[in-house]
């Protein structure tokens, strides 16, 4: 796929992927959109340290760093539910949007559960599929002690499932 050629652009096309990011993160609609705000400001900011990597990871980065910031501003935590996220639609078919969203529902209550890093490690790589060096690059931490959180955290996924004896 080609580069986008405007912060516009860049904008309509990755707006979605970096507010499902950070909604699974900090489980706040409202604060996941005022991050995403955030993210795209800095994106315009930084332009100059864009090194010409792909776009995506490097968004992710930003978005990352947004989201720490927000933490350390923020004085209390207040999970909310996640009921904004059901309704974004997507420029899919309704059958391919109906499975999404089911599947959403699903991965949010179990995701929702498990630690931040392994949270975050598990959405990167499984669900915006960057791979592993990005990820771990996002997270901040080696490329080793990255596969080990996502490992875990996809075992406490099987564990979650195999405990609530769902089928598929």
């Amino acid at each position: 796929m080609a580069e986008p050629n405007s912060l516009d652009e860049l904008y309509m096309i990755y707006m979605k992927d970096v507010f499902h990011y950070l909604l699974y993160l900090c489980q706040d609609p409202f604060a996941a959109e005022d991050i995403v705000q955030e993210t795209f400001f800095r994106a315009y900011l930084y332009l100059d340290s864009y090194k010409g990597e792909r776009v995506k990871p490097w968004l992710f980065q930003v978005a990352h760093h947004a989201l720490i910031d927000y933490k350390r501003k923020e004085n209390r935590a207040k999970p909310q539910e996640p009921s904004f996220f059901a309704d974004i639609s997507d420029p899919i078919t309704p059958e391919l949007q109906f499975l999404r969203k089911e599947r959403i529902s699903e991965w949010g209550q179990a995701i929702g559960k498990l630690p931040y890093k392994q949270k975050q490690a598990l959405l990167l790589h499984d669900w915006h599929e960057l791979t592993y060096q990005e990820s771990a690059d996002i997270m901040g931490i080696g490329l080793s002690y990255y596969k080990v959180i996502l490992f875990r955290a996809r075992q406490a996924l099987r564990q979650q499932r195999a405990e609530g004896g769902s089928d598929d």
